[in-house]
C-alpha cells in the first residue's frame, strides 16, 4: 500500500450521513461520541430526526439526501461543482459532509496569534477513560516564537487559498472522502478495554492469546482529498484469556498522529488522497516550509502504521511502508500501548514494507525497503531470530516501483518488479505520481535468502502481471521451478487512480522456470467459479513451503468482503463461507489448532464482521475444515473494515519485550 517515502476524514459515525441535521435543534449532541451515547442505533437517530424507518440501503441514502436538501445552501459542506460522481463500487453513495468552523490558536511564550484554519475541521472527541500511554512532550502545546507564529499564519493563508482552489474541481472517487470513508469504512474513537464479552457458541480451547488487526482510522477530518489508505493506524485487539474474552482498540501513537493531535488539525500530506497534480506539489512545499520553521517535525517519521502487523522477537510491530515499524504492546488486561518507533536497536535506518515474512522453520524475518525519490530504489535485508540485522542488499532497478508485498521459499526471496511505478514528474503535468506503465515488462526476481549482493539475482519476465499481494511461494526442484501464488489485479492501478473498468482480482499460479528463464500463469479457479479474492493467507506454518489451501476474502461486492473462500490450490476447488445477510468483514486469519497436526486445514478462521442492518460488530470463529461457525463474540463498539492481522499466543504474550 503506497504511502510515499517519508511523505486523515474523521467522518462521524453512521449519523454522519446526516451530519447537517443536528443544526435543526440546538439541543442536539454536538460531537460524534456524544451522539453515540444518545443514539445507540441508527433507528433511534432517524426516529429522533423525524425520518421514517429505513429498511434498505437506498432508503437510508434517500433520508440523508432529504436532510441535506432541507438545509439548502446554508450548510458548509464538501460540495464540489462539476460532474456528478460516477461511483462504480459498493461504498455508499456520497453524503453531504459538514465541517463546523473553528479556529486554531498558536501559542508561544511571548505571543498568541489566533487565525482561521485553512478549512474548518473538527477534532475527534477523546474518551473519558485515559489511554494507557502517558502524553509525551510532543503532545503538549507547542511553544513557538514570534517568527514561527507569523510563518504559521502566513502558511495557513496560503493553504486557505489552495483549498479554495481545489474545491472548484471535482475529486476523483479514489480521493473523495465521501466515497472512500463512508459507511463502515468511517473511523471510530478509541475503545478502552472491555472485559467478559458475550459469546454465542463455544470458543475452541486452543484459542488462547490475542487476535489483532490493523486498519486506517483517520483522527482528523480531511481538508481536501483523502484515500482510505491515508488514515491513521488503529489496532483492534480481542484477547482470549482463562475463559474470558476482552476487546480494545487504540491508535498507534505515531510521530505524525502525536503532532497533528497536539496541533488540533492535519498538517502532514496524505500520499494518495492529496499528492497529485499541481496542488499536490503545493502541499509538499507547504509541508516542507512548515518543517523549515519548526511548525512540524518530520525527522522522526511521517508514517501512519496502518497496514500490517507482525510478531517477531518479542515485539508486536505495526507497519506501513512509508516509515519504520512501531512497537505496540498488548497489556495483561487486553488493552494496547504504543511503546514507540522501532529501529531494531538502531540497526534499521530506512523504511520497511508492511509485509515482512517470518520463516516458520528458521525463525528469521525477511523484509524489503523501497524509495520513490532516489537510488537505490530497492533494498533487501533480513533479521536473525534474535533480531540481528544483515547488511542491506541493494537491488538495482531503473525506476521506483511499488512493492507492497513479496514472497519467500525455503532458499529464495521472490521480488516482484511490476508495472505500477512512481513517476513524480507526472505531478508537474497535473497527474498522479502513481501510474500504470504499459511499456514496462513485469518480472519476478529470484534472490538467494543469504545473498550479500544482488549480482546473482535471476529476473524472469511475467507479462501483464500485477499482484498486490502474494499468498505463498515454494520450490519444485523436479522441474526447476519456483511456484508463486498471488491475486493478479486488473486494472493494476485501479486502487489509486480513477478508471471506468471494473476491478478484477484473479487468484493465479505463476511458475518461474529457473532453467529456461520463462514463466507460465494459470487461473486457479474455473471461469464459472471466478470471484474477486483479496486479503488472506495460507497456514503460516507452511509459509515458503508447498501448501494445499489458501483462505482468501471474497471481495464482492467490491470493495466490501461478504465472506471468505477456502481454495484448493492444486484442483481449484473452492468452498465459500458467507458472513450473513448485509454482514461484511475483511481478511480471514487462519489459526492452526496444533502446529503438529497432520491436516493442513486443522484450525480456525477468525474474522471481524459488521452487520450493516443492526450496525453492530462481532468476531466470528469458523472451523476451517468444515466451514461451520463455532462461536461469535459480540463486540462493544463498531469495528471499521480494515487491513491485515495476526495472532499472538498466550505464551508469547508473556514474553513480550
Amino acid at each position: 500500500m503506497f504511502k510515499g517515502n517519508g511523505v486523515v476524514l474523521g467522518l462521524e459515525h453512521w449519523w454522519g450521513r446526516d451530519a447537517n441535521a443536528f443544526h435543526r435543534n440546538l439541543s442536539e449532541p454536538t460531537t460524534p461520541y456524544k451522539r453515540a451515547l444518545a443514539y445507540p442505533t441508527k433507528a433511534a437517530y432517524l426516529k429522533r430526526r423525524g425520518y421514517p424507518p429505513c429498511t434498505d440501503h437506498n432508503s437510508r441514502n434517500m433520508a440523508s439526501a432529504a436532510a441535506a436538501a432541507n438545509l439548502g445552501s446554508s450548510s458548509s459542506s464538501l460540495k464540489r461543482p462539476g460532474k456528478k460522481p460516477n461511483i462504480n463500487c459498493s461504498l455508499q453513495t456520497p453524503s453531504t459532509l459538514h465541517f463546523p468552523k473553528q479556529s486554531t490558536t498558536y501559542t508561544s511564550s511571548s505571543t498568541t496569534i489566533s487565525t482561521p484554519t485553512p478549512t474548518p475541521t473538527t477534532k475527534h472527541p477523546k474518551l473519558d477513560t485515559p489511554s494507557p500511554v502517558a502524553p509525551s512532550p510532543k503532545q503538549q502545546q507547542t511553544q513557538w516564537n514570534f517568527l514561527q507564529s507569523a510563518a504559521a499564519m502566513a502558511l495557513d493563508a496560503v493553504e486557505t487559498a489552495l483549498v479554495s482552489h481545489e474545491r472548484q474541481h471535482p475529486l476523483p472517487k479514489t480521493a473523495d472522502p465521501r466515497v472512500q470513508i463512508s459507511g463502515n469504512f468511517a473511523p471510530v474513537p478509541e475503545q478502552p478495554v472491555v472485559q467478559d464479552l458475550p459469546v454465542t457458541g463455544k470458543i475452541p480451547d486452543c484459542i488462547q492469546g490475542a487476535y489483532l488487526r490493523n486498519g486506517a482510522n483517520p483522527f482528523h477530518e480531511p481538508v481536501a482529498g483523502h484515500h482510505f489508505f491515508d488514515g491513521d493506524g488503529m489496532v483492534h485487539a480481542v484477547q482470549f484469556k482463562k475463559g474470558s474474552v476482552s476487546y480494545s482498540s487504540r491508535f498507534t501513537e505515531t510521530n505524525r498522529l502525536v503532532q497533528e493531535r497536539g496541533l488540533g488539525r492535519p498538517l502532514f500530506p496524505k500520499a494518495i488522497g492529496e499528492l497529485h497534480g499541481h496542488s499536490g506539489i503545493a502541499r509538499l512545499l507547504l509541508f516542507y516550509a512548515r518543517g523549515a520553521f519548526g511548525i512540524v517535525d518530520p525527522s522522526h517519521g511521517t508514517g501512519v502504521a496502518n497496514a500490517g502487523l507482525v510478531y517477531f522477537d518479542g515485539h508486536l510491530l505495526a507497519m506501513s511502508e512509508d516509515d519504520l515499524p512501531y512497537h505496540v504492546r498488548v497489556l495483561p488486561s487486553g488493552d494496547l500501548q504504543t511503546v514507540g518507533r522501532y529501529d531494531f536497536d538502531g540497526q534499521l535506518k530506512t523504511t520497511m514494507i508492511a509485509h515482512p515474512k517470518v520463516d516458520p522453520v528458521s525463525g528469521e524475518l525477511f523484509a524489503l525497503s523501497y524509495d520513490v525519490v532516489q537510488k537505490p530504489y530497492l533494498k533487501y535485508f533480513r533479521f536473525s531470530p534474535d533480531g540481528k540485522k544483515s547488511p542491506d542488499v541493494e537491488i538495482p532497478l531503473d525506476q521506483p516501483t511499488m512493492m507492497h508485498d513479496f514472497a519467500i521459499t525455503e532458499r529464495f526471496v521472490v521480488v516482484p518488479d511490476q508495472q505500477v511505478v512512481f513517476k513524480l514528474p507526472e505531478m508537474i503535468r497535473g497527474g498522479s505520481p502513481v501510474i500504470y506503465d504499459k511499456n514496462k515488462m513485469a518480472r519476478f526476481g529470484i534472490l538467494d535468502k543469504n545473498a550479500t549482493d544482488a549480482s546473482n539475482i535471476r529476473w524472469i519476465e511475467t507479462p501483464d502481471c500485477f499482484c498486490f499481494h502474494l499468498w505463498n511461494a515454494w520450490e519444485e526442484p523436479e522441474t526447476d521451478e519456483v511456484v508463486v501464488i498471488g491475486s493478479c489485479m486488473t486494472p493494476p492501478d485501479s486502487i489509486f487512480n480513477e478508471c471506468d473498468e471494473s476491478l478484477k482480482s484473479v487468484l493465479s499460479e505463476i511458475r518461474l522456470n529457473l532453467k529456461t528463464g520463462k514463466s507460465t500463469r494459470r487461473q486457479i479457479l474455473s471461469e464459472a467459479d471466478q470471484v474477486n479474492l483479496e486479503a488472506g493467507m495460507v497456514n503460516r506454518n507452511l509459509l515458503g513451503r508447498k501448501s494445499r489451501f489458501a483462505y482468501l476474502a471474497l471481495a464482492e461486492p467490491w470493495p466490501k468482503v461478504s465472506g471468505f473462500a477456502k481454495v484448493d490450490l492444486s484442483t481449484g476447488e473452492v468452498h465459500k463461507y458467507i458472513y450473513g445477510d448485509q454482514k461484511f468483514g475483511g481478511e480471514p486469519l487462519f489459526l492452526p489448532r496444533d502446529p503438529n497436526s497432520e491436516r493442513e486445514d486443522d484450525g480456525y478462521i477468525l474474522a471481524f464482521v459488521h452487520d450493516e442492518k443492526e450496525w453492530k460488530s462481532e468476531l466470528q470463529i469458523v472451523n476451517a475444515m468444515n466451514l461451520k461457525l463455532e462461536a461469535t463474540v459480540k463486540l462493544p463498539s463498531r469495528v471499521p473494515y480494515g487491513f491485515h492481522g495476526t495472532f499472538i499466543g498466550a505464551k508469547d504474550l508473556e514474553k513480550q519485550a
